[in-house]
């Protein structure tokens, strides 16, 4: 994590009071979110309030140790992180410090007052320019290219440079230090730049996100779709598949960017998701998935300042590569914690608590980084998006706890997570009565000419029988299913097709893990098939028991795990329409 602003005066001041990562220094000249640095290690501090001549600041580090008295200087600039070529397969901890440059410098225990780039500053990268001397450049405009791993890496004049004409631009083998671009001003540009985390990245326009973020899972894609540039939260209890789910997400969701927060996890499940992620297939490329990713770890043990910053640190990267005119997807693991963090560091400070001892402006905290998301036209003319997904871990599944509460006000999908699902062993856990999206009206179009224009009145057929299915499921818990009228009995069979063959979806299989949208349409059409067939059947005489043991409905599951379906599914539905003439032709 690098720092950008003004300059320091370079005047002193003093630690007066120190509360956990909270502390106060006097007689120090400081601007808010000015970076500081603390005590005689020099731990990195951000200046969060002032009162009068008290400056508080949030530590980024353990303060354990360090005493009132000691020396707090100014860096006079605020919090940035580093952008350029090395971003890809990058690992940091929330202040973009790169983990395997701290594991060099001091082992498996990240020690206090160690400060690592975030990026190389010796490895050379070779840059193909794409503009010559004479050209006319304005904030945004791409330069040229760096080939990172197997993604291009556009190089741009930085959003808040002045417009100008190229005097000299170089190409070959450069550090990202090392001067590229030489405007007739003489203003020089490497290929690094240094944006302030808080500030978002500027756009010429916000655009209605219109075409679907394609996840391969079928009950997002099919039933709860979000847009390229949408919002949505996946709340769940402990053990309902939320990690599971971003992990998917992030590998099959067709952004070309992946960015993941670990934000405030326990170590266990971090430690999986960073001795996973590397050796992930990109089911594109072929290549390793981290060829196109940034994780972001920072553990609950971490302190809490920097669990703060980790967002803000993956919104900006994000927002980067979406100025290159990428599509990209970040996951966020979880808001809760860093909602929590939030809580702690105003306890500190001893603000007045709101509902459940978080913060007042826990709302706006909220807004302000999901309405970082979007589909936009960047400076330099292109199209980009940033997707932001944030997972929610209310304690003890309590979706009307704050944190839910105002992440469901902002966000437009809500993919609720239900524990009793998982007990059942359905997976991806998503309860899908309580789960919705806003942008069913805007993808409209998408789907009627990308997969089928029967495709929306298939899956609100779809929702009408789960719907249906829960209000019988009380009458049958009363007097049982026998007691039921036939019509009834069918819908109750059709909605299990539903659940287990359509929603139900296994992650660790080769070929179930991803299912694109016309096999999602194929298997939604085979089971509406079936629920016509046999409503046209129990009319005509025929008894539910006969329809529920149609041999084919029971070969209809398999599909899901054969590649080349289609032929098995055409013989699987002439049988069905041979086995439904004979029960009419019987009755």
């Amino acid at each position: 994590m690098e720092v950008k602003g003004k300059q320091a005066n370079g005047k002193q001041g003093v630690l007066k009071r120190i509360a956990g990562p909270v502390v106060t220094a006097v007689n120090l000249d400081a601007h808010m979110y000015d970076v500081v640095k603390v005590g005689k290690e020099e731990l990195m501090g951000e200046v969060i309030k002032i009162q009068g001549e008290h400056i508080i600041i949030q530590v980024y580090e353990d303060t354990s140790g360090i005493r009132p008295g000691e020396p707090v200087s100014n860096t006079g600039l605020s919090l940035a992180v580093e952008l350029g070529p090395g971003l890809l397969t990058s690992i940091y901890d929330g202040i973009q410090r790169p983990l395997s440059v701290l594991v060099d410098k001091m082992g498996n225990f990240i020690e206090r007052g160690v400060s690592a780039p975030g990026l190389s500053h010796t490895k050379k990268w070779t840059f193909k320019p794409l503009v010559k001397a004479g050209d006319k450049v304005e904030p945004g405009t791409i330069l040229g290219e760096v080939q990172e791993t197997n993604i291009v890496h556009k190089i741009m004049l930085p959003p808040n440079a002045k417009a100008g004409t190229v005097k000299t631009i170089k190409s070959g083998d450069f550090t990202v230090d090392e001067t590229i671009c030489v405007l007739d001003d003489g203003r020089e540009f490497p290929m690094i730049q240094r944006w302030p985390v808080r500030v978002p990245r500027p756009v010429k326009e916000k655009l209605n996100p219109t075409i679907p973020l394609i996840t391969g899972q079928r009950i997002l894609d099919g039933l709860f779709p979000i847009a390229k540039g949408g919002t949505a939260a996946i709340p769940g209890p402990f053990g309902s598949g939320k990690t599971v789910t971003q992990q998917q997400l992030a590998k099959w969701s067709d952004a070309e960017i992946v960015v993941y927060i670990g934000c405030g996890e326990r170590g266990n499940e971090m430690t999986e998701v960073l001795t996973e992620f590397p050796h992930l297939e990109d089911p594109k490329s072929g290549k390793p998935l981290m060829e196109r990713t940034v994780l972001i770890a920072n553990t609950s043990n971490m302190p809490v300042a920097a669990r703060e910053a980790s967002v803000y640190t993956g919104i900006t990267i994000a927002e980067y590569f979406r100025d290159m005119g990428y599509d990209v997807s970040l996951m966020a693991d979880s808001t809760s914690r860093w909602a929590e963090a939030m809580r702690e560091i105003s306890s500190r400070l001893e603000e007045m608590p709101g509902e459940e001892g978080y913060p007042a402006y826990l709302a706006a905290r909220l807004s302000e980084f999901y309405e970082r998301a979007g589909l936009v036209e960047t400076l330099n003319g292109a199209g980009g998006s940033v997707s932001v997904i944030g997972a929610v871990s209310p304690p003890g599944g309590d979706f009307s706890e704050p944190v839910t509460q105002n992440t469901l006000r902002i966000v437009k999908v809500f993919w609720a997570l239900d524990a009793k699902l998982s007990q059942r062993r359905h997976f991806p856990a998503i309860n899908w009565l309580n789960s919705y999206s806003l942008y069913l009206e805007a993808l409209q179009d998408y789907y009627d000419k990308e997969v089928s224009p029967d495709w929306n009145k298939i899956r609100s057929w779809a929702m009408e029988v789960l719907q249906k299915e829960a209000e019988l499921q009380e009458i049958v818990q009363l007097v049982g299913s026998d007691a039921l009228p036939e019509a009834e009995q069918v819908t109750i069979e059709v909605a299990r097709m539903i659940r287990e063959i359509f929603l139900q979806q296994n992650a660790y299989d080769s070929v179930d893990t991803f299912c694109d949208m016309t096999k999602q349409y194929d298997m939604m059409k085979a089971i509406k098939m079936f629920a016509d067939l046999a409503y046209a059947a129990q009319l005509a005489g025929v008894s539910p028991a006969q329809i529920i043991g149609v041999k084919s409905k029971g070969e209809l599951p398999q599909i899901k795990f054969i590649k080349d379906y289609k032929p098995e599914l055409a013989k699987i539905e002439k049988q069905m329409d041979a086995e439904f003439n004979t029960l009419r032709s019987a009755a």
